[in-house]
């Protein structure tokens, strides 16, 4: 059974990469706007990337989008330095949401599953010093909410409570339920592995 991410995303592909190497990455270049609650949101965005790919190829198809949201605003990539800089003050010391709505679709028998997996992370409270050597790393640019878990962005993070890896844009212990429950199953590895 083909899977396939509908993602050209770098850290989503090393997530899926986790639990298995066989499957192909192909971006869905849709239109990522969407309105209503965090949840409904990054959930339609999922639907529609998976439901662009699986128009045009055979397979399970896994769409997904992450956001992080705080007081139920959605922080989206910043823009720029200034905008980064922000929402890393807006976090600073707070507890936000990170949300990743998950769809997969299997061509072959048409059945879908959807979620949304949502994670609480605890900044501690930053210095402008510290959010400017922050922003100095760069790793902000192409991040909701202005910073990434998994590197540098790891020292702002007092704590989090649900998946990490939900955090980083793919939560795996959920998708793998959701394919599970539509018939995918990981490939074994060979003896002479």
């Amino acid at each position: 059974m083909r899977l396939i991410l509908a993602s050209s995303s770098p850290r989503r592909i090393e997530l899926l990469s986790r639990i298995t190497t066989d499957f192909v990455a192909i971006p869905s270049d849709i239109d990522e706007t969407s309105s209503g609650p965090p949840e409904e949101r990054v959930v339609s965005i999922a639907r529609a990337k998976a439901e662009r790919i699986a128009k045009r190829h055979h397979g399970v198809v896994i769409g997904a989008d992450t956001i992080v949201a705080i007081d139920d605003e959605i922080l989206g990539k910043p823009a720029t330095r200034a905008a980064a800089r922000g929402m890393l003050k807006r976090l600073s010391g707070r507890t936000h949401r990170v949300l990743t709505g998950l769809h997969v679709v299997s061509t072959f028998t048409g059945e879908s599953r959807e979620a949304c997996e949502a994670t609480e992370v605890r900044f501690r409270a930053l210095s402008d010093e510290e959010i400017e050597w922050y922003l100095d790393t760069g790793e902000y640019t192409d991040k909701a909410g202005g910073y990434g878990i998994q590197g540098k962005g790891a020292l702002l993070v007092a704590g989090i409570r649900g998946d990490y890896f939900n955090v980083m844009g793919l939560p795996l212990c959920r998708l793998y339920l959701m394919l599970r429950a539509l018939g995918y199953r990981l490939p074994r590895r060979s003896a002479a592995e």
